[in-house]
C-alpha cells in the first residue's frame, strides 16, 4: 500500500506501517485498523521480515486514538459501526501484544487512546523528549480501552491516576509506568530508522536502540510515586479523592481538581475495570472483553456524546454530565455497564 490512510512498505528486513492522517493526528478508522491487521499478519509469517516499524506521519504525534468525531455523527442513528470498530481494534491490540518479532513503535509527540493501543502493547516501544502520552477517555464520558485497564492496572498508583485523570505524561513517565521501553532524542529518529532499515537479525534492532538511547530525567509521576501509590489504593473514587485532599500538596490538589471535571459514571466504571484487571488470573484478553462490554453499553448513555460535543464539536470544555456527581452513580448502574448490552462476547485470543 503506497498511498491512503495507512502506508505499508518493505525496506530489506524491515517492514513499515505508517499511520497517514496527519491532519487528524493520525486518528484511526476501521479501514486503517483492518489494513494494519492484515499487514501485521503477513509480516508475522514472512521469513524475510526481521522487524516491524510503526510510525505516524506529520510532526504532531503517533496517533490521537479513534475517530470520535465520526462517532458523534452516529449519536441518533445506527451505532453498530462502532461496535464493529472496537471489536476489530481490540483484536489488533491483542495481535500486537503477541507479535513475536521486534515491533518497534516510535511514540514521538502525542500518543493518546487508540494510539496507546497500537504502541504500548508492543515489545520495542520508543519515546522521545517530545512524547506526551495519555488515556483521556474519562474526559469524554468513556473508559480507558484498547487494553488500557490491563496496562494501567500494572502501573500501580501512577496508572490509576492516569486512568482517572486522563493527564498526559512524558516519555520518562511512560517508561516508569511500563508503557514504553527506551527514550531517544527526537533528532536521532532519522538515524534510528536508517539503522533499522539495515537490520539482518533481531539483535540488530536491540543494538540500534541501545546505541541511541538516552537517560531520561525523572518525570512528575515518578517524583510523586510514593504519594500516588498511597492515595490511589482507595476502595472507591470518592476515597481516592479524599486521600488526595489529605495530602495537602499542590500536585494532589491539582489531581483532585482534574479528576472532578471528568464524567462521574466514567470514573466509577474505570475504577471498577482497573480493580478487575488487578485481580489474580486477569489477562489482556479478559480486560479487552470487559472493556468491550462497557464500551458498547456506554454507546447507549448520554455522557459519551456530551463529552465529545464539549471536547471537539463545540469545544466549550463544559460538559453537562448525567449523573452530575459521584454520589448519584450507583453500584447497580456500574454493574449494568460492565455487563454490556447483551451481545455475544468477541474472541480476543492473542494471535501470532
Amino acid at each position: 500500500m503506497e498511498q491512503g490512510e495507512l502506508l505499508v512498505s518493505r525496506h530489506g528486513g524491515l517492514a513499515r506501517i505508517r499511520l497517514n492522517r496527519p491532519r487528524a493526528l493520525n486518528s484511526l478508522t476501521l479501514e486503517m485498523v483492518r489494513g494494519f491487521t492484515q499487514a501485521l499478519a503477513a509480516f508475522a509469517v514472512d521469513p524475510d521480515v526481521v522487524a516491524v516499524l510503526v510510525t505516524g506521519e506529520g510532526d504532531r504525534g503517533l496517533c490521537a486514538g479513534g475517530d470520535i468525531r465520526a462517532l458523534y455523527a452516529l449519536r441518533d442513528g445506527d451505532r453498530d459501526p462502532y461496535r464493529i470498530f472496537w471489536r476489530e481494534e481490540y483484536e489488533l491490540n491483542a495481535r500486537i501484544a503477541s507479535f513475536a518479532k521486534p515491533y518497534v513503535v516510535l511514540m514521538d509527540g502525542l500518543v493518546m487512546g487508540g494510539g496507546v493501543g497500537v504502541s504500548a502493547h508492543g515489545n520495542c516501544r520508543v519515546v522521545t523528549e517530545r512524547t506526551r502520552l495519555a488515556m483521556p477517555e474519562t474526559g469524554i464520558g468513556f473508559i480507558p480501552d484498547v487494553g488500557g485497564s490491563w496496562l494501567l492496572a500494572r502501573a500501580a498508583g501512577a496508572g490509576v491516576y492516569m486512568a482517572l485523570s486522563g493527564v498526559a505524561v512524558t516519555g520518562a513517565d511512560a517508561i516508569a509506568a511500563g508503557l514504553a521501553d527506551v527514550e531517544i532524542d527526537s533528532q536521532h529518529i532519522p538515524a534510528l530508522i536508517a539503522r533499522l532499515e539495515a537490520v539482518e537479525a533481531p539483535a540488530d534492532v536491540h543494538a540500534a536502540l541501545q546505541d541511541l538511547r538516552r537517560s531520561p530525567a525523572a518525570g512528575e509521576l515518578a517524583t510523586h510515586k510514593e504519594m500516588l501509590d498511597r492515595a490511589m489504593t482507595g476502595r472507591s473514587v470518592e476515597e481516592i479523592l479524599s486521600r488526595l485532599a489529605a495530602e495537602h500538596s499542590a500536585f494532589a490538589r491539582e489531581a483532585v481538581q482534574e479528576i472532578e471535571t471528568k464524567s462521574p459514571t466514567s470514573l466509577k466504571v474505570t475504577h471498577a475495570l482497573l480493580g478487575e484487571a488487578a485481580k489474580p488470573g486477569a489477562s489482556l484478553e479478559s480486560c479487552l472483553t470487559r472493556e468491550y462490554r462497557a464500551a458498547c453499553r456506554l454507546l447507549e448513555g448520554p455522557d459519551l456524546y456530551e463529552g465529545i460535543r464539549a471536547a471537539i464539536i463545540d469545544r466549550d470544555k463544559s460538559p453537562t454530565w448525567r449523573p452530575s456527581n459521584l454520589a448519584e452513580v450507583s453500584e447497580a448502574s456500574v454493574a449494568r455497564i460492565l455487563a454490556g448490552d447483551g451481545a455475544p462476547d468477541p474472541d480476543f485470543s492473542r494471535r501470532a
